[in-house]
């Protein structure tokens, strides 16, 4: 039976906030150079890139009338940062116009640029070939490891919960996904919603006048702090007394999203926190935290006031962090779908409110590249951070479960890397009970870990990308879908080459492959001494539950797991769950691999021992 508060989420979660506006966007160029090239089962589209874009909107039809949005079904963001993109949707054989818009916000587009013409090819039963060439002679340069920054989490206040979800408990076992994120992936920090819900008491109204207590807060960043790790402090949700409305709720555990009945009374708020926080921790140690403001406002579901509240929010919350320091960093406006970024900047620019950083999130696509947003108002020093980012902005979608979803997290990494300063994977563990806790082990769950802590695809796709060296190094790609469909990211450190390659498409109806789409790899790396030798560690779709190919929905089904393991299912899973690095053959400078769509292999080159 479905929850009130999901069908409640069902209902309101598309259903954006106020967007009434008086920005005007600037009228940006098309694309030029636009090129649509066919291969086996995709076309891949070109173009160059327009200054002033945080992103491009890919077009298609059979004729230049009926051009539309290219959706490759993320329910999401259809916009791409960045050329080129990998069209798999079409039906191979049959010829598309293809144009490129520029767009200049995430809620508009420009003028599409001269359509051009591809088809994809029908397979023909041979695999076509890509060439990867590596210098791994090159000096290099330092390689952005984006996924450390930041991971999100089901609220905090969850590790101090006694109670069982899947047989476990819940405190206990969420602390021990978060000290594997720190252990395992070097994560520094964790954001997470609702430090002012009610289940903290941080804020009650005794006879009309406000009591503060912030004993359970100390007890949830002792603990994390413990670990390791330092909060992100997202500043929400609505305290009950304090709020202006509080029966306007989300999720099952009833978070308040209305404005607060006094402005002042919040903003006191806030400052005492913080003040609390630089008194209990130290402001040497504050200082390297991040203050947010609310979460994803422009959605009904997450703000029941108007744009022009939050925006007041905004001023009186970052006043009241600054007031305790002006070094602290506070920012927004931690939106959805990569919203009212420019709404904040323009509003900021213009009262002069201080923004630190920008935050927002996206889905099923890359991140947009909204340092243009930022060079637009003069918040060009600005840092970015992605809060939340995941394959699917939806619960209990099996595509979480999925190696698909574990390559999708490769290539977002790689596409941001330099140009964010965090892309926090939506969340570490599926203790997550937004819309109510987990219903069994493997139900679509946003947990990069399940309950019981296996590791699912995604938090194996970190763990490749934590393997890569420290310097990145020069890649070149050749052949059918080489540089969209196959990609590679290269690396080295000390007396070891990492290239880490992967074969994705963006299109979500073929999260459970396409034969037509298998690529031979091969992967050249010329200087290396030929002594050296060549290991490979794959994460790829599994038929057995032997093959250690870290496809947990694989090995549950193969062991004919039911809702949740018996105990010696969840022992036979916990030794399963582990990716398996196997020696490859090298032929003199190059090594010849399949990679089926979705996967994605490690390929390591270290001295012989």
């Amino acid at each position: 039976m479905q929850s009130d508060a999901k069908t409640d989420w069902d209902e309101r979660i598309s259903v954006r906030s106020d967007e009434t506006r008086e920005l005007r966007f600037p009228d940006l160029d098309p694309p030029a150079e636009v090129t649509a090239v066919g291969g086996v089962g995709q076309v891949t589209i070109d173009w160059t890139p327009v200054r002033g874009a945080v992103g491009y909107l890919i077009l298609r039809g059979t004729d230049d009338a009926s051009l539309e949005p290219v959706d490759h079904h993320s329910g999401d963001v259809l916009s791409v940062p960045a050329p080129p993109y990998v069209d798999t949707t079409g039906t191979p054989g049959t010829e598309y116009r293809y144009a490129v818009a520029s767009v200049p916000e995430v809620t508009t587009h420009g003028r599409p640029s001269a359509s051009v013409a591809a088809k994809a090819l029908v397979a023909d039963g041979k695999v076509p070939d890509v060439r990867v060439l590596v210098d791994a002679v090159a000096d290099g340069t330092e390689l952005h490891r984006l996924w450390a920054p930041m991971i999100g989490s089901e609220r905090l206040s969850q590790l101090l919960c006694k109670e069982l979800s899947g047989g476990r408990e819940i405190g206990v076992e969420l602390e021990q996904a978060l000290r594997r994120m720190h252990d395992e992936i070097g994560v520094r920090t964790v954001r997470a919603h609702a430090i002012f819900h009610d289940d903290t008491r941080v804020y009650t109204e005794r006879d009309g006048e406000p009591v503060y207590d912030f004993t359970v807060v100390d007890a949830i960043y002792d603990k994390l702090l413990g670990i390791g790790l330092r909060p992100v402090v997202e500043l929400g949700f609505m305290p009950r007394d304090l709020a202006s409305d509080p029966k306007k709720t989300v999720f099952e555990y009833g978070a308040i999203i209305s404005p607060p009945h006094s402005w002042d009374r919040w903003g006191e708020l806030v400052h005492r926190l913080v003040s609390h926080l630089v008194d209990r921790y130290g402001l040497d140690e504050v200082l390297d935290w991040d203050f947010e403001v609310w979460n994803e406002a422009n959605l009904e579901v997450f703000w029941s006031g108007t744009k022009a509240e939050w925006m007041r929010l905004y001023d009186v919350t970052a006043a009241a962090v600054k007031a305790v320091d002006h070094r602290l960093a506070v920012g927004g406006p931690s939106s959805a779908a990569a919203g009212w970024v420019d709404d904040l900047l323009a509003h900021a620019a213009a009262v002069g409110s201080p923004v630190d950083f920008v935050s927002t999130h996206t889905y099923g696509s890359p991140p947009l590249d909204v340092q243009a947003s930022l060079d637009r108002y003069g918040f060009s020093d600005a840092r970015i951070l992605w809060t939340e980012w995941g394959v699917t902005p939806t619960h209990f979608n099996p595509i979480n479960d999925s190696v698909f979803s574990g390559v999708f997290l490769l290539r977002g990494m790689r596409s941001a890397a330099g140009r964010v300063d965090a892309l926090a994977y939506w969340v570490a563990s599926d203790h997550f009970e937004e819309l109510g806790r987990p219903p069994r082990l493997l139900h679509g769950g946003f947990g990069l870990q399940t309950v019981g802590g296996l590791p699912k695809p995604r938090f194996h796709a970190l763990s490749l990308l934590n393997r890569l060296g420290s310097d990145e190094l020069p890649v070149s790609i050749e052949g059918d879908g080489g540089g969209s469909l196959i990609e590679a990211w290269a690396s080295r450190d000390r007396d070891r080459i990492a290239v880490l390659l992967w074969n994705l498409t963006l299109d979500q109806t073929k999260a459970d492959g396409s034969a037509d789409l298998t690529r031979t790899v091969k992967l050249a790396l010329p200087g290396l001494d030929p002594s050296w030798q060549v290991t490979a560690t794959s994460l790829t779709p599994g038929l057995r539950a032997d093959e250690g190919s870290g496809d947990l929905a694989a090995e549950a089904a193969a062991l004919e797991v039911g809702d949740w393991p018996t105990e010696e299912q969840w022992v036979e899973l916990a030794g399963l769950s582990k990716l398996r690095t196997e020696p490859l053959a090298r032929d003199g400078d190059e090594v010849t691999l399949t990679l089926t769509m979705p996967s994605a292999v490690l390929i390591e080159v270290r001295p012989a021992h």
